[in-house]
């Protein structure tokens, strides 16, 4: 292999994210699912760039752990010169975890005593200043991520948030100090490093930053952030932007499946309802014993030959929390994601080969149900979201959309790429 950058991501969808944009900034990426397996590493051969997509942001913290201890110790087997720890760009996360613990175990294990985090993704919407992370024009406390189901984030402050998740110190490199350049932010972290500070947020509020940043970071071992501290790290590799990769047409049938119940997510299911036929997926009847996976699969079949459908979970926040309370946090998720799973897994048996999947607990069990282990990375639908292909014997193009990512016409622009 010829690995450069490993990269660990806390969920599929985010791995896509950066995936796109090392493969945009010139370095050739493969995104593995999972930890790969020895028979994997044929398809994973000449790769600048490897990331490796887990299923850890919302697991366990100790899960989590293991689990990115596992992806690094085979990254570093491959070769690997750099590590990147990649969350959201919205920090998801709770006061436990998972962000902190994980970064905290990757430092030991690297004997690295110091590190960056700096989750901001300008293109989309997010930006650092004076270490308060902003969507839009709203802090993140007062933007929809603080009603998120699962990791609800009310606080914008991130060297609290992270402060909160690890006994290590948290310092700020303000956005002054980043515009002077990367010798300057160089600077800041040797100082931080001699006061005791394990972890600086950086602030980041345009491209050019985080190409600063990257290059400030060269020599670190490890880094941690959201998909936009990616695009400045080719350049340390003596590596530069080249054309994004075609993929072959895919051919097929095609579907849209949404279990995403982020307010974009919703957005864009009522756009695709307005023209496209769409089948909701109640977790309530899954829980009374329904099988809705069955009555999906045989609406879906008679209408696949004259366009796409979409079978949807989606919902808004009032709703969300009625099921949450009637059964539990992680058995309304579960259900649905299983259920949505055996969809994908039927909806594939009656040819569908191009498949959006909104979400990345859904496109986490969708890839698992099908048995995608690793993926190649195409051209961009929207920001942070491309076509993608499976690798091995199933052939199938995947859009995999994190919740809160992509315009409103996501659906139609992305299947209108793949015809």
């Amino acid at each position: 292999m010829t690995l450069r950058l490993g990269c660990i991501a806390d969920d599929l969808t985010g791995a896509t994210d950066v995936a796109l944009m090392l493969q945009n900034a010139g370095m050739r990426t493969i995104q593995a699912i999972g930890v790969p397996e020895h028979n994997d590493s044929a398809a994973l051969q000449d790769a600048d760039a490897v990331v490796v997509a887990l299923k850890s942001r919302t697991t366990a913290p100790a899960e989590a752990v293991a689990q990115s201890l596992g992806a690094l110790e085979w990254l570093r087997a491959q070769g690997a010169r750099q590590i990147l720890f990649k969350y959201c760009s919205t920090f998801d996360s709770t006061d436990a975890g998972n962000i902190g613990p994980v970064a905290d175990a990757l430092l030991d294990a690297m004997g690295a005593p110091f590190t960056v985090a700096c989750p901001a993704f300008p293109t989309n919407k997010r930006t650092v200043y004076l270490g308060h992370l902003f969507v839009g024009e709203q802090l993140l406390s007062d933007s929809p991520m603080k009603d998120h189901p699962l990791t609800p984030m009310r606080d914008a402050n991130l060297v609290r948030v992270l402060g909160r998740q690890t006994k290590r110190k948290v310092g700020l490199v303000a956005l002054p100090t980043v515009r002077q350049g990367a010798a300057a932010m160089r600077e800041a972290f040797q100082a931080l490093q001699r006061s005791g500070h394990a972890y600086a947020i950086v602030d980041a509020v345009a491209d050019e930053d985080l190409l600063a940043l990257g290059a400030a970071c060269a020599e670190l071992p490890l880094l941690t952030g959201g998909s936009g501290i990616a695009m400045g790290l080719p350049a340390n590799f003596a590596i530069r932007k080249g054309a994004a990769a075609a993929l072959p047409a895919a051919g097929g049938q095609a579907a849209v499946l949404s279990g995403s119940c982020s307010a974009q997510s919703n957005a864009q299911v009522a756009h695709w309802m307005t023209s496209h036929p769409a089948f909701r997926i109640d977790p309530l009847r899954l829980a009374g014993g329904e099988d809705l996976a069955a009555a999906a699969l045989a609406w879906a079949g008679p209408l696949l030959a004259s366009g796409p459908v979409l079978v949807y979970a989606t919902a808004g926040p009032d709703d969300v929390r009625s099921v949450q309370a009637r059964l539990g946090v992680q058995r309304a998720g579960e259900l649905v994601e299983q259920c949505l799973a055996r969809i994908a897994q039927g909806l594939v048996e009656r040819g569908v080969r191009r498949l959006v999947v909104a979400g990345g607990e859904t496109s986490g069990a969708v890839v698992k149900a099908l048995g995608v282990r690793a993926l190649r990375i195409g051209a961009q639908i929207d920001p942070g979201v491309p076509w993608t292909r499976s690798v091995g014997e199933l052939r199938i193009a995947l859009a995999l959309k994190s919740g809160n990512f992509g315009a409103v016409d996501f659906f139609d622009k992305a299947l209108g790429m793949q015809a």
